[in-house]
């Protein structure tokens, strides 16, 4: 890996920068360039550097992401550290950069007295990367709140939008192609900041009594089936516990995938297909997947 500056852009370029260092399983290949931009003109600015039909990959805490073993042979954009400011507006409404991790908006707002997305305090992941999966809990959704969100494209603009430019759906966001979040105007409820604070308190403590935290991990692997949750069916399947190299469904909560040491991006990959193919023999149901898979397979690794 080398860093180096980027000619006149303010941001920092990287060569063959390791993806395990930008994940939260800890796994996968390098990505040929990986740049961390300065602010939003500077992200502009670089992006009038990529090749037209150069692979480009957006990441926040890569909490929703598995990077394959042979890397990523194109460009990683990573906002984490980067556009990450939050600030109160008028009317109950917050703006929030997508950089900012779900937890920070989360606790900026219940400090504000706005309520609404508390929720967001438990999922680990940043808020670019909640609005492209409309990430919820609870009964709540992200997208609930959203009044417009700016982003970037391609080719280098910016834009303002409103939902009803997106497919919205269950852990789907569908709209214009080569487009990326870089903000959002969030519309929030007046609430007691002591009660917003008190219920985010309450969600993580029983996130830590329910979820494998201490475990690197991506969060929830598989997407609930109508009427039904997807950890309900791997446990019923018999699966907790069971590994494929140093990958290896949680004890603790069916729908994560734990790593330890040694493991491999493709040891991820096949636990998610054995877990897919076992559910579906079993329970008649093919569980989707939450979490992206991107990259090129590693040497001796089936694609």
């Amino acid at each position: 890996m080398s860093a180096q500056p980027a000619g006149t852009l303010r941001g920092e370029l990287r060569h063959d920068e390791p993806m395990a260092r930008h994940g939260g399983w800890r796994v996968g290949g390098p990505a040929r360039r990986f740049y961390r931009p300065a602010d939003s003109a500077d992200l502009v600015a670089f992006l009038a550097t990529v090749e037209p039909g150069e692979e480009l990959h957006w990441v926040g805490l890569g909490s929703n992401l598995l990077v394959r073993d042979g890397g990523i042979d194109g460009t990683v954009i990573c906002l984490q550290g980067a556009l990450d400011r939050i600030e109160t507006l008028a009317d109950g409404r917050v703006r929030a950069e997508a950089g900012a991790t779900d937890a920070a908006v989360a606790r900026h707002c219940a400090r504000a007295g706005l309520l609404g997305v508390e929720f967001l305090a438990g999922i680990p992941g940043t808020l670019g990367g909640a609005l492209a999966m409309n990430a919820g809990a609870h009964g709540d959704e992200i997208w609930q709140r959203v009044v417009t969100v700016e982003t970037a494209g391609r080719d280098g603009r910016l834009r303002e939008r409103i939902p009803s430019d997106y497919r919205i759906a269950y852990r789907s966001v569908t709209g214009p192609q080569d487009e990326w979040f870089l903000a959002a105007t969030l519309q929030l409820d007046a609430g007691d900041p002591d009660e917003g604070q008190a219920r985010i308190r309450a969600l993580l403590e029983r996130r830590g009594a329910t979820q494998p935290t201490r475990q690197p991990s991506c969060g929830s692997v598989f997407k609930n089936p109508p009427g039904d949750f997807a950890g309900r069916l791997v446990e019923a399947s018999g699966l907790k516990g069971f590994a494929i190299g140093g990958a290896s469904v949680s004890t603790k909560h069916a729908n994560f995938i734990v790593t330890e040491g040694g493991a491999t991006a493709g040891d991820v990959e096949a636990l998610i297909a054995h877990v897919q193919e076992t559910v579906e023999r079993l329970h008649g149901v093919r569980l989707g997947t939450e979490v992206r898979i991107v990259g090129k397979p590693g040497q001796g690794a089936m694609s």
